[in-house]
């Protein structure tokens, strides 16, 4: 659903550029408290959720290069918002995926320059707070387990598809450079997405399960105030929980233990998966137009789309330039946008989380100078 420059006119687009700057800065300023470990669905520290976080971003550009067919002529790839918001959390969800629409822009030539502000207010700001918003209320209700959350995860994943399809629908309204019926536009574009939200769901289950199955403490979703999810009984457990009844819990979780544990399975099995996305898979990936792309070319939209100001770019179309094996080019190109999209979302994920950390060790000295002077005891007086 990148959408190129030309289909909305420049005032709408910089409207838009100005919405998702302004979102792009709240969310810096929510994802210090998510990559810190506090706010009331955290508690695990930025030691796992900064790493992670730069993983997620270059996982989603890779998984979005692997185009599946939805109907005749047409396909679609994931969107990745609900699925970074339920791994990391909404705000760092956010610029997640602003920073792969970011690098597909300005190295693959893919989703317009001057439409960047129009494509993060649709495929990032919309997909997140739509997929975040009916996942945490389908947890709240739903009973705790992680069947609930998969299930959750689909859900949340199916609509933010078309609701991204609604929100384009609502700027191409509002400043479309064609004559072409809103009507049709709607229709066309929620028909199709309908089909796509269903893959999307299905990668975002399938990703956030394989999750919860090996480390549920890294799904930001999946936490809360209340109990943790709870996926296997402790060998520790007492007598208590052998014969089946509820031991009582303790105080306070041990946090302690759980934060020392690594990571850096998991992130490297991220990579791997991620560069075998784009890497290899990709090769066999749909060559059909995805939605936008086909609604735009049937309908009309498409009749005043410029030519992209990167499109001399060594690596357009998500090929290298000169490479005539198109398997080799693909590929290649595909390990150096996950290199680039990891090296990049890494790097402003840890500068986010070192600046909350600054934050917080400036406010200690603060807080020391407030509390009250220490008691003396009759012996020391």
């Amino acid at each position: 659903m990148h959408v190129p420059d030309g289909f909305i006119d420049a005032p709408v687009s910089a409207a838009a550029g100005v919405l998702a700057a302004a979102a792009v800065a709240v969310s810096l300023r929510g994802a210090r408290r998510e990559l810190g470990g506090t706010g009331p669905h955290t508690g695990l520290g930025a030691e796992r959720t900064a790493p992670l976080a730069g993983l997620v971003a270059a996982f989603i550009f890779a998984v979005q290069m692997l185009n599946f067919p939805v109907a005749a002529g047409t396909s679609g790839h994931l969107l990745g918002g609900a699925l970074a918001a339920i791994l990391v959390g909404p705000y760092t969800g956010v610029l997640c995926v602003s920073v792969v629409l970011l690098m597909q822009s300005v190295l693959f030539a893919d989703g317009g320059l001057t439409a960047l502000g129009v494509n993060i207010t649709d495929m990032a700001v919309v997909t997140v707070l739509v997929a975040y918003g009916i996942f945490r209320g389908l947890v709240t209700v739903l009973p705790r387990g992680r069947r609930a959350v998969t299930a959750a995860a689909f859900t949340a994943a199916a609509v933010s598809v078309p609701a991204a399809a609604v929100a384009f629908t609502g700027l191409y309204a509002l400043g479309g450079t064609t004559d072409v019926p809103i009507a049709t536009v709607f229709t066309a574009m929620t028909g199709v997405h309908v089909l796509i939200g269903l893959g999307e769901a299905a990668i975002t289950a399938l990703t956030v399960g394989a999750v919860l199955a090996v480390r549920p403490d890294l799904v930001y979703g999946a936490r809360g105030p209340a109990k943790p999810l709870e996926l296997r009984t402790s060998p520790l457990a007492g007598p208590a929980a052998a014969a089946g009844e509820r031991e009582p819990e303790p105080a306070e979780p041990a946090r302690p233990v759980a934060a020392r544990r690594s990571t850096r399975r998991v992130w490297l099995a991220g990579v791997a998966a991620a560069l075998v996305c784009a890497g290899g898979l990709s090769y066999y990936a749909s060559t059909s137009p995805d939605g936008l792309e086909k609604v735009a070319r049937d309908q009309g939209i498409d009749a005043k789309a410029e030519e992209h100001a990167a499109k001399g770019s060594p690596l357009a179309d998500y090929s290298v330039k000169d490479i005539a094996n198109p398997r080799l080019s693909g590929g290649l190109a595909g390990v150096i946008g996950v290199g680039a999209t990891l090296a990049v979302g890494t790097g402003v994920f840890v500068v986010v989380r070192r600046r909350r950390g600054a934050a917080a060790r400036d406010a200690v000295p603060e807080a020391a100078g407030d509390a009250a002077p220490p008691r003396h005891s009759p012996e020391s007086a």
